[in-house]
């Protein structure tokens, strides 16, 4: 869970439907909760905010980490389809399309977000948060359902998963190749395999 505590007039930005409680003295406005089949639609991006003075408490759908990314307003990441949870108000999120290749393969849909500007971001994962900073011309391949946050640049390609690599991304060779300098956070967890998990656990029904 994400604490803030907002000083009179501060204000953030945060997902629709995080807020788990907050101080009566905090004034919002903005949709509360909203439909989320599909997050990247290249329309108008949907925030809440939330004005101190008082205590604010958030959290996302579901269980993981919650690590903020400090912005120096150079630097523009990219963020994966369920990873922003809250930001200061110097930070603004856009959506741009990533070209219909990445968008079949990279799982991350047609329209990914992008963040820029000066503050904090908040993003939060399916399980634990790992980062890794990449050195000018380093390589590292991700599966791209455990996407989080990145700076550096990637390319979506097959590769022989041999038995080695899970999940029905990789089971297909499909990955992300990251190539530095940049940073990248990925999670423990892959959503398509977690779920996958959860209905084999599940008794059929007769």
């Amino acid at each position: 869970m994400l604490y803030l505590r907002l000083q009179p007039g501060y204000e953030i930005k945060a997902k629709p439907g995080s807020m788990v409680a907050m101080d009566a003295t905090v004034k919002i406005r903005g949709k509360l909760k909203f439909s989320v089949k599909k997050m990247f639609t290249g329309g108008e991006l949907t925030e809440s905010f939330f004005t101190g003075p008082g205590e604010v408490l958030l959290a996302p759908e579901t269980w993981g980490d919650i690590v903020p990314i400090y912005l120096d307003g150079r630097t523009e990441w990219t963020l994966g389809r369920d990873a922003f949870l809250a930001c200061t108000g110097g930070v603004t999120r856009t959506t741009k399309s990533q070209g219909l290749g990445k968008a079949i393969f990279s799982g991350e849909g047609l329209f990914v977000y992008h963040a820029n500007g000066a503050g904090v971001m908040w993003v939060t994962s399916l399980g634990a948060v790992f980062s890794r900073t990449l050195q000018p011309g380093e390589q590292w391949i991700v599966d791209n359902g455990h996407l989080v946050a990145w700076t550096a640049k990637y390319k979506v390609e097959r590769i022989d998963a041999g038995g080695f690599l899970s999940g029905s991304h990789t089971d297909e060779g499909l990955v992300c190749r990251f190539t530095g300098p940049g940073i990248v956070y990925i999670q423990t967890r892959n959503p398509e395999t977690l779920g996958e998990w959860i209905r084999e656990q599940v008794p059929q029904q007769v």
